[in-house]
C-alpha cells in the first residue's frame, strides 16, 4: 500500500495582498481613532455633578412662592455661585487672561456695561443671554413704566443708555468696589443658534442682517450640489461665513461675538455668574440680593420663535463634526470660563467625508495660551 505524498500547500497571493491591506489600514486607521477618542473625551467631559446644566422649566412664580423658595434654597444657590466664580477665576489664570494687555481679550472693555447708580447694580449686556429680559428690568429700574415700554417703537437700548449713558473704565471699577455685579451666560452654541435665527434666518427686510444674509448666500450657496432652496442662508452656510470671518480675522457682529471679548469677565470681579439654564432661579436669587423685589420680578423675555434648545438636534445636524469642533475653538474660552462642553452637539454632527478634516479641525486646540483662538 503506498502511501500518497502530502502536496506542499500553494501559496496564496490574494492571501499576502489582504494581510497587506489589513497591515496598512490598521496603520492607518488606528492612530486616527485614538487622536478621536481623546479629544472628543477632551470636548465632551462630563459636566460636574455639582453643577446644574440642565434647564428649569421657566414658569411665573408669584411672590410669596419666590419667597419661601428662596429661603429653602438660598443655600444652595449661594454655593452654586460660589463656585461658578471660582471656576472662572481658576480658568482666567490658567489660560493668562486675568493679565492686562492691549489686544481684546486683555485690554477691560467697560463698552457693554450699564451701571444703576440708585440701585448700585452692575451688568454686562450680552446679547443672546436673556438680554431682552434684562434691558426691560434696567428700562423699570430707570423709571419709564411698563405701559410706556409696551407701547413705545423706541429700541429698549435706546431708552436704557438715556439713563445709563456708556461708562468710562474709572467709573466703572469704581463702582465694581461696591456694587452688585452680574452677567449672564448661555452655552456658546446654543446662543450661537439663537442668533442666526433671530437675526439671519427671520431677519427683517432692509435691516442689516438681511443684507448680510443676501451676502452669505451670494458667496456660499454656489457651493452645494443641490443648492438648497430655502431663501435665507442655511445655518450651515452661516456657520461657513462665521469661520471664514475669524479667519480673516474679521470683527464679529455683536450678536455672536464670544463673551469672553465682549464684557472681558477675566478682568473684573463679578458677583453674580447666571446661567441661562438656571435662570429662573439665579435672577430670584439676584433680586433678593439687591432688595428689588418690589420693582422688578423673574421673568424670561424670549421674542424668539420657539425655544432654541429644543431646534439644537435639527440645525446642528446639518454641519460635520469638524465645523462644529471649529466652532468649539472659536467659543474656546467661553467654554472654559462658564464650564460647558460639546455634550449635547457633537453627537449630532454629519461623518466628514474626509478625514483629515476632522484630525486637522481637531488639532486646532494646539495654539499658544495668551492667544485669540485661531481656525485654520
Amino acid at each position: 500500500m503506498r502511501l500518497k505524498k502530502r502536496r506542499k500547500p500553494r501559496a496564496n497571493g490574494w492571501r499576502v495582498i489582504r494581510r497587506c491591506v489589513v497591515f496598512f489600514t490598521a496603520i492607518c486607521i488606528v492612530p486616527v481613532l485614538l487622536v478621536l477618542m481623546v479629544a472628543t473625551d477632551r470636548y465632551s467631559r462630563p459636566v460636574p455633578r455639582h453643577s446644574t446644566y440642565v434647564r428649569h422649566q421657566f414658569v411665573e412664580i408669584e411672590k410669596p412662592t419666590v419667597e419661601a423658595y428662596l429661603n429653602r434654597n438660598i443655600s444652595i444657590i449661594s454655593k452654586r455661585m460660589e463656585r461658578r466664580r471660582e471656576h472662572m477665576k481658576n480658568m482666567c489664570k490658567l489660560l493668562n487672561l486675568d493679565r492686562p494687555g492691549n489686544d481684546s481679550l486683555h485690554k477691560p472693555n467697560p463698552w457693554e456695561f450699564l451701571i444703576d447708580n440708585k440701585h448700585r447694580l452692575i451688568w454686562c449686556n450680552i446679547f443672546k443671554a436673556a438680554s431682552t429680559s434684562w434691558m426691560y428690568n434696567f428700562n423699570i429700574l430707570a423709571g419709564y413704566s411698563p405701559k410706556f415700554l409696551k407701547k413705545t417703537k423706541i429700541v429698549p437700548m435706546t431708552l436704557a443708555r438715556q439713563k445709563y449713558p456708556r461708562p468710562s473704565l474709572q467709573e466703572l471699577r469704581k463702582a465694581f468696589n461696591t456694587y452688585i455685579s452680574f452677567l449672564i451666560a448661555r452655552h456658546p452654541l446654543e446662543r450661537l443658534l439663537s442668533a442666526y435665527r433671530d437675526k439671519i434666518q427671520y431677519a427683517l427686510p432692509n435691516t442689516y442682517h438681511k443684507k448680510l444674509g443676501n451676502e452669505i448666500i451670494k458667496k456660499y450657496r454656489y457651493k452645494k450640489n443641490p443648492i438648497p432652496t430655502q431663501k435665507e442662508p442655511t445655518f450651515e452656510e452661516f456657520v461657513e461665513y462665521l469661520i471664514d470671518s475669524v479667519k480673516n480675522k474679521e470683527e464679529l457682529d455683536m450678536h455672536w461675538t464670544p463673551i469672553v471679548e465682549f464684557c472681558t469677565p477675566c478682568m473684573f470681579d463679578f458677583q453674580i455668574i447666571a446661567h441661562t439654564e438656571t435662570l429662573q432661579e439665579d435672577q430670584m436669587y439676584l433680586i433678593k440680593l439687591a432688595k428689588l423685589e418690589n420693582i422688578i420680578q423673574p421673568e424670561w423675555k424670549n421674542p424668539g420663535r420657539g425655544s432654541t434648545e429644543n431646534q439644537i438636534q435639527k440645525y446642528y445636524s446639518q454641519l460635520t463634526r469638524s465645523q462644529i469642533f471649529q466652532l468649539y475653538h472659536i467659543y474656546r474660552y467661553d467654554f472654559e470660563l462658564f464650564n460647558y462642553s460639546l455634550n449635547g452637539y457633537l453627537e449630532y454632527g454629519t461623518t466628514d467625508k474626509d478625514p483629515s478634516s476632522l484630525l486637522a479641525a481637531i488639532s486646532m486646540k494646539d495654539f499658544e495660551q495668551n492667544d485669540l483662538p485661531k481656525v485654520y
